[in-house]
């Protein structure tokens, strides 16, 4: 037998030695790996959420959770509509230009919304993070002004929005209300987390 000939019982050895230790590897790293992907919890925190519409009249608002933010939806008057022009030189940001989040372009008109219709923002202060009340009757109230229109008013700070969620000038909040990525999936139903049709 020469020097270099090999034993096959031991190349057989060295083989299956080395499979087995690439499959303890794989099996291994499998689970490790897999807890880099989020959970079904963190999935369902993220996912849209689906509203319907149909029972909300005209004056009133309803409220929804999406990643654990309220969302009003707020389907506003024809009188509340038509008033929104005449507010633009009381607001910070009439046409929602300045603002430290992504705003949708449907959401860059007078009525920041698709439908002007309906008002849908996250009902979050851009101040400091407290939810603004309703106060949509017009007309003098505690902490608001004489000529009070209708909107929303912050209570931790007195940052008062409009009925687009657009913030009065001089007041504490920096930005108007938020306005979540949306669309219709009909007349009557709303997801709200998502706006591009797949």
């Amino acid at each position: 037998m020469s020097d270099h000939q090999v034993d096959q019982g031991k190349r057989t050895w060295l083989i299956a030695t080395s499979c087995a230790g690439a499959v303890g590897g794989v099996a291994t790293a499998v689970p490790f790996v897999s807890t880099f992907a989020p959970s079904e919890r963190a999935k369902a925190a993220g996912a849209p959420v689906e509203a319907d519409i149909s029972a909300l009249k005209p004056g009133e608002k309803m409220t929804v959770e999406w990643r654990g933010k309220p969302v009003w939806i707020l389907r506003r008057t024809p009188e509340q509509i038509a008033e929104l022009p005449k507010l633009d030189g009381q607001l910070a940001d009439p046409q929602s230009a300045r603002t430290a989040y992504p705003i949708p372009a449907y959401a860059k008109n007078e009525g920041r919304s698709i439908k002007p219709e309906y008002l849908i923002v996250i009902g979050i202060c851009t101040h400091l993070g407290c939810s603004p009340s309703d106060k949509f009757v017009a007309g003098p109230q505690a902490s608001l002004p004489n000529d009070w229109p209708g909107g929303f008013l912050c209570p931790c700070h007195g940052s008062t929005f409009d009925l687009a969620g657009r913030v009065y000038k001089n007041k504490p909040a920096p930005d108007n209300l938020e306005v979540p990525p949306h669309m219709y999936l009909s007349e009557t139903k709303i997801l709200i987390g998502e706006d591009k049709k797949a």
